[in-house]
């Protein structure tokens, strides 16, 4: 395991952006992309952190951990649905088939939780029992498992804006995409999410919620797209403590950046206005958090990329010929 100490050190000199020369370049969240020949794209996972909807700072090698980790989930579940990636040249670097992406993100959620404003905890918590298009009955306790996992689309917000909440019928009411594509889209998305419930209780862990998203590939397939059951897309607690936890009301144990949003939250921070300046131990302890997930879920070392990121990338691009 990495020092703490050398985490907090690393904290100024975390990835935020790239600027290869290389076309196309655009920038998500998390991500800046660029265009390669063959309708190939690629994808540098930066060490930007993202919540309610906004980037909130820089995590030391989670840009590493992001990438190394949905490669590694994106092998476990080709035998589920087809994916994007064709090879990663660098621990924050992925070469995938480009895709025209669906405009739309798939959550699935196990259990009902969450404290931001799409989440089904905070929407039930102010009364609401029509959610998402499902109905909720009474009595209902925070961080309750749900009978079967449901599907909760939402748009997809650009920078500085929110994802705005869907129905599965709005999905396709408002034109967003087509009946069947949906349809294939939903029977995809509870099958990955079952793999990762698998593979998680593995691991010791439960996979709570996760987003994923969905493109075509010029041939026309559909491929499951970005990452997969991160810490950034995925809510992960602790199995063994989960049970007592619930039962005395009290909070699981988180082990996903949840307990950046709840830093946030307790500051009166939930996604509007200018967030506050957050200590750069919080990012240190983020990326510990980051480092021993990917452990648990892979059951291997975490080989720590060096740092700058930037020329190291370049290098292992020029190595070939990128």
């Amino acid at each position: 395991m990495i020092a703490y100490e050398d985490l907090l050190c690393l904290v100024p000199q975390t990835l935020d952006a790239t600027h290869l020369p290389l076309p196309g370049r655009t920038a998500g969240k998390v991500r800046d992309a660029y265009d390669l020949p063959d309708g190939k794209r690629l994808f540098i996972t930066t060490d930007r952190l993202s919540a309610f909807d906004r980037v909130l700072g820089r995590v030391p090698y989670k840009g590493q951990v992001l990438n190394q980790l949905s490669a590694w989930w994106f092998e476990q579940t080709r035998n589920v649905v087809p994916n994007h990636l064709l090879s990663v040249p660098d621990p924050n670097a992925a070469v995938v088939v480009g895709t025209q992406p669906f405009p739309v993100e798939v959550i699935v959620r196990g259990y009902i939780t969450g404290i931001t404003s799409t989440a089904l905890w905070y929407r039930y918590s102010l009364g609401e029992r029509e959610i998402y298009g499902y109905r909720f009955p009474e009595g209902l306790r925070k961080n309750q498992a749900l009978p079967l996992p449901i599907i909760t689309p939402t748009t997809k917000g650009v920078e500085g804006t929110h994802d705005e909440r869907l129905t599965c019928a709005e999905v396709v009411g408002k034109g967003l995409l087509d009946a069947a594509t949906w349809e294939q889209v939903q029977t995809a998305a509870l099958a990955v999410f079952k793999r990762g419930q698998e593979a998680a209780q593995r691991a010791g862990l439960i996979l709570v919620d996760t987003k994923y998203e969905f493109g075509r590939a010029p041939d026309g397939r559909i491929l499951l797209i970005d990452e997969v059951h991160t810490p950034d897309s995925s809510r992960f607690w602790k199995a063994d403590s989960y049970a007592a936890r619930f039962a005395a009301g009290e909070e699981p144990e988180n082990f996903d950046k949840e307990f950046v949003r709840i830093a946030y939250a307790k500051r009166g921070y939930r996604g509007d206005g200018e967030p506050p300046d957050m200590p750069a131990d919080l990012w240190a302890a983020a990326s510990q958090r980051y480092i021993a997930i990917y452990e648990m879920l892979t059951g291997a070392s975490f080989a720590p990329g060096t740092y700058p990121v930037e020329s190291r990338l370049e290098n292992n691009l020029n190595a070939i010929n990128l």
